[in-house]
Order: structure tokens, then C-alpha cells, then sequence
């Protein structure tokens, strides 16, 4: 119960601060896209830079994650999935003028397109799932036991 509220705090903070950046605005991620706006590639970039340290020291210290897990960050080489899977999000991103959490304060907000976009982010999950059942899928392993346990 504490971590949930503890998780309904830090999203409601961070949807405020999507909110106040107008990243939840289509026409400020289409004029992201245009390159006509810097600011959000700004506030990405500052997030890389805040949080990559903070994490690298979590990890070397052996961190313990609230749910007990050790903490330990991802790391492969990018394969052509990955560029395919980035190419159907940034399409996604460029159409919708939104991902994930955006969508949320889009709705919060009273933007319509948001309610289009949540089914869609949806889909596309659902998609994934399914393709992660069939023999073709193409991963980096980093996941191979949680799929054969699925089979």
C-alpha cells in the first residue's frame, strides 16, 4: 500500500511537470518534430543528464529495489528490431502528437485525442505480447527465461 501511494505521488508530480512543460500539447511535439522547438529536447536531455549518474550509483552500490530485486541496469546492442521498434514509435509519437504518459495528461486535461491514443498505445502492447509468443520472435535474450516460461 505504501509503495502505490509512494507510485500515485511521483506520477502525479511527474504528469504535473508534462503538464507545465506543455508536452502533453500537440502542437508542441509537432513543432518538436519540425525541430522548431529546442525546450523538449531540452527537458530530455536534462533527465538523461540527471538521472544517468543516480542510477549508475545504485547499481555499483548494490542497490536493493523496493520489491527486494537486485538493481541492475539493462545493456545490449542495438539490433534491427530495436531501429524497427523505434522507427513504429517515432511514427506513433509523430501522428498521435503523444506516447504513454503524456496521453494520460492529455486526457486529465480535457484533449480528446488523448482517448484515441490510449487504445493505441494498447494495441500496439497487445501486438508486442503477441509477438513475443510466436517461434519468430527476435530478442536480445535478455528476456528468454520469462518467455519460456510462457510456452
Amino acid at each position: 500500500m505504501k509503495l502505490n501511494l509512494i507510485g500515485l505521488l511521483f506520477g502525479a508530480l511527474f504528469g504535473g511537470l508534462l503538464a507545465g512543460a506543455e508536452l502533453h500539447e500537440y502542437d508542441t511535439i509537432h513543432a518538436m518534430l519540425r525541430l522548431d522547438e529546442a525546450h523538449v529536447f531540452l527537458i530530455m536531455a536534462s533527465a538523461i543528464a540527471c538521472s544517468a549518474p543516480v542510477l549508475w550509483m545504485l547499481e555499483r552500490r548494490g542497490f536493493t529495489t523496493p520489491f527486494g530485486g537486485e538493481f541492475a541496469l539493462s545493456r545490449s546492442m542495438p539490433e534491427r528490431h530495436h531501429w524497427q521498434g523505434g522507427a513504429l514509435f517515432g511514427i506513433g509519437w509523430a501522428v498521435a502528437g503523444t506516447c504513454p504518459a503524456p496521453a494520460l495528461v492529455m486526457v486529465s486535461s480535457g484533449a480528446m485525442l488523448g482517448l484515441v491514443a490510449i487504445p493505441g498505445i494498447f494495441l500496439g502492447l497487445h501486438l508486442r505480447e503477441r509477438q513475443t509468443r510466436t517461434d519468430q520472435h527476435v530478442g536480445d535474450g535478455e528476456h528468454r527465461d520469462l518467455v519460456s516460461v510462457r510456452r
